[in-house]
């Protein structure tokens, strides 16, 4: 476990003689400190974790990094001249740390954290997909190797570092999801991480308004294969059906696994059948095997997800017995939930956040349910360039699949005049502008029968909609 003697050692490049005073993990926020832990004071545009240093040491913290002195009662050392001159046989806490950026001193403590342990690091990037894939992968990995997962959200700068000093030396295995906005953020990620095996899900337009362009987002993810180690111990792992991933190879000194529906792959799947609510089924092919599985991911789009999770499984040496165990007990969804209304009708809440390629895939899990099928879909934010295209190729799914098409926002009356086009009656196309609106036409108009899909970006809240309607139940 880490120690404070770690976190000093990291910091000034020199190790004190000290007690063993053990951090159990690290926070950025004074409510989620555990006893025993880091916390960690950023200061943000509107709150300065500055002014948290107490209620992190009343919830037990051991260590508090700073950037300037506070009024608590605790020991302070500065490090950022290096190492300290004190008598650190006699040393209590808690401490207080100070450093010229607590950031780059969280990233600093990872990094030597993530240097000291002797495991394998599994790093996923990509436009979609990432989350549901780190969840798959780590529930097969750990079917042999003890196993750390990226919690929630926490891949960018400030998630990942904290992600990291919750291993400890009993873990074998980290599965680290590694996000992205900007070209070099990725690289800088993999510079604290030390990945081992690369993951790429796919390349999609999502964040483009701040990447600027597709090439731009095809860049930063490569970034992960890059960082990779030479063959045989560096693996990269890439989607051969994506035109962006399949050329990465080039990019990279770590050995290529090629996964997808393509029997160029490596590992590929056909006789692919949605389930539903039910799961997938479809048949793997790798060498001179051929394997009929289902598994309870939801979607035809996640059997994806399988291929990427059952890569990552024999590339690290499971059996086909260990990476089917671990398929079959990978969560349904993450982040997709399904509740009842009050009239009885099935509603599929996906409104975590929207993409072209994520909502397209939605939409195949909406034509995949039985009865009649609406699709209530909000603006795509981000998109910058291909925000037409994007909404426009949407809306032309949404008419083969939808019985009903209900859009919320300004952008989304793209998705509705495509969906005309496309030969969907005016009756069954509906735009509205508030979430009120739509609320109020779903409450009076949805039957038993009915399945509802409510996606849209995450700044829409439409998960306005569906607690209101859950309200009614």
């Amino acid at each position: 476990m880490l120690t404070l003697a770690d976190v000093i050692e990291a910091l000034t490049h020199t190790r004190p003689e000290m007690k063993p005073f053990f951090i159990t993990e690290a926070a950025i926020d004074s409510r989620q400190v555990i006893p025993g832990g880091l916390f960690v004071a950023l200061a943000g545009e509107r709150v300065d974790g500055h002014g948290f240093v107490a209620q992190a040491f009343q919830r037990g913290a051991t260590v508090a990094l700073i950037e300037h002195e506070v009024d608590v009662a605790a020991t302070l050392l500065d490090v950022r001249a290096g190492f300290p001159q004190e008598d650190f046989s006699r040393l209590k806490v808690p401490v207080c740390l100070r450093v010229e950026n607590t950031l780059a001193a969280l990233q600093q403590i990872a990094a030597f954290w993530r240097r000291k342990l002797n495991l394998r690091v599994v790093g996923i990037t990509g436009s979609i997909g990432k989350s549901t894939t780190k969840e798959a992968v780590a529930q097969v990995l750990s079917q042999r190797y003890t196993t750390l997962k990226s919690a929630a959200n926490l891949n960018n700068e400030i998630g990942l570092p904290l992600n990291i000093l919750k291993l400890t030396p009993g873990h074998q295995v980290a599965v680290l999801e590694m996000g992205f906005y900007v070209p070099g953020e990725i690289a800088q990620l993999c510079e604290i991480a030390l990945p081992q095996v690369g993951v790429l899900t796919n390349v999609g337009t999502v964040h483009a308004e701040r990447a600027g362009s597709q090439e731009n987002i095809a860049l930063g993810k490569g970034e992960l294969v890059e960082a990779l180690p030479p063959a045989p111990e560096g693996v990269a792992i890439l989607n051969y059906d994506d035109p962006w991933v399949r050329p990465m190879s080039r990019r990279t000194r770590a050995r290529v696994f090629y996964y997808g529906l393509s029997p160029e792959a490596h590992l590929w799947a056909d006789e692919v059948e949605g389930m539903g609510l039910e799961g997938i089924r479809f048949r793997l092919h790798y060498k001179q095997e051929a394997i009929y599985l289902r598994v309870p991911l939801i979607g035809r789009h996640s059997v994806e997800t399988a291929l990427r999770a059952a890569a990552v499984g024999l590339v690290e040496g499971l059996t086909w017995d260990e990476i089917i165990r671990g398929l079959q007990e990978s969560p349904a969804q993450l982040r997709l939930s399904v509740v009842r209304t009050h009239s009885g009708a099935l509603l599929i809440d996906d409104t975590y956040n929207a993409a072209p390629e994520s909502t397209l895939a939605a939409l195949n899990l909406l034509s995949e349910m039985p009865g009649r099928k609406i699709a209530v879909l909000g603006d795509m934010l981000e998109l910058a360039q291909y925000e037409r295209a994007g909404h426009e190729m949407v809306g032309m799914r949404a008419a083969q699949v939808a019985d009903l098409l209900v859009t919320l926002g300004t952008r989304a009356h793209m998705i509705a005049e495509a969906a005309r086009k496309a030969g969907m009656k005016k009756a069954r196309v509906l735009e509205y502008e508030q979430p009120g609106e739509i609320i109020d036409w779903l409450n009076q108009n949805l039957v038993a029968e009915d399945t509802v899909l409510i996606k849209g970006s995450h700044g829409l809240r439409m998960d306005q909609i569906v607690a209101a309607l859950e309200a009614y139940s």
